[in-house]
């Protein structure tokens, strides 16, 4: 039973205000993470979420106003990058039209696979489905115990009555996109940077196609498995390329609920162009061998919400898994 055809029938039946205490702990750890991934999607020998990508190669370049906001030595010169494009959901095997692998996701690694600098993570919707990571932890339990069969009202949908940004995350996603280089991404969770003077702001992530963002319109049916071999095509075409920003903050923005998002009103500021130029080796071996953390990060940029420290901590759970 993937995601979707789980939430669209519950989203009929939300009449209840019940908050689903019973499904929800005082706290999460790492592997009660990525167990609760397993609950709402099972064990595939895979990534616990996001099984589904592509991996590929280019370089990082800094803009001047980067090295006004942040000391880190990665807005110095350019850098190498690894990227891994993919689907939603720890279903290897989801298909791209399926709208439940949404939303998608770009993850970056700066520097050598060996010895980065920075991991970001991101996906294409602004905002997170939970304020944190226990919620996250009991929004997966819901959809785990929410299949066929299940009596109304279900326990998704108590949770999405009592937590409506989690309904609207999970209802209010883009149309599938022409190809991963037409939709913009965002890096939901707040850092803080950091200046060679010491001042220090925070701010959120975007990353923007030079494409433009492109989607599927109502009655165009994109195929079950056209986006990887979409972008290996268009990429030994051409380069693809993605602006990346940072959204300042502002006093009174949230910096511990990526499920808000910060007001359009707030500045970007153009941190970069990432180049994407070649594929990389994509066999299981290598996609195995890959992890992003998205707690690694160098001197002038820290984690600001406090949810990055339990994803960095349930990464490596997940890849000793599927070793």
């Amino acid at each position: 039973m993937k995601i979707f055809q789980i939430v669209a029938a519950s989203a009929l039946l939300l009449g209840t205000t019940e908050r689903a205490s019973a499904q929800e702990k005082p706290a999460e750890s790492a592997r009660d993470l990525v167990q609760d991934l397993h609950t709402a999607f099972g064990e595939h020998h895979a990534r616990a979420v996001h099984a589904k990508g592509i991996i590929l190669e280019g370089r990082f370049e800094p803009t001047s106003a980067a090295r006004t906001l942040s000391r880190a030595l990665l807005f110095e010169k350019t850098t190498p990058v690894t990227v891994r494009f993919s689907n939603f959901t720890g279903f290897p095997d989801i298909p791209d039209n399926d709208p439940g692998a949404n939303p998608r996701g770009m993850a970056i690694k700066f520097g050598s696979r060996t010895n980065p600098s920075l991991d970001i993570v991101t996906h294409n919707f602004d905002g997170f489905p939970t304020r944190t990571a226990t919620e996250f932890g009991a929004l997966l339990r819901a959809i785990g115990n929410s299949g066929p069969g299940v009596a109304a009202p279900t326990p998704l949908d108590a949770f999405l009555a009592a937590h409506p940004d989690a309904k609207t995350f999970l209802t209010t996603q883009h149309p599938a996109p022409l190809s991963y280089a037409t939709t913009a991404y965002f890096g939901v969770n707040a850092v803080t940077f950091t200046d060679r003077k010491g001042r220090t702001r925070p701010v959120r992530y975007r990353f923007v196609p030079a494409a433009g963002e492109k989607y599927f319109g109502a009655g165009v049916g994109p195929t079950p498995n056209y986006l990887q071999p979409e972008i290996a095509k268009r990429v030994k075409e051409a380069p693809v390329r993605f602006d990346w920003y940072a959204q300042l903050g502002q006093p009174g923005d949230l910096l511990d609920d990526p499920s808000i998002a910060w007001p359009a009103s707030r500045k970007l500021v153009k941190l970069g162009t990432i180049t994407i130029d070649a594929l990389a080796a994509n066999t299981a071996e290598a996609d195995r061998a890959l992890m992003f953390l998205p707690g690694r990060m160098p001197d002038g940029i820290a984690a600001a919400d406090p949810m990055l420290a339990v994803r960095t901590e349930a990464y490596p759970v997940s890849f000793s898994e599927r070793q």
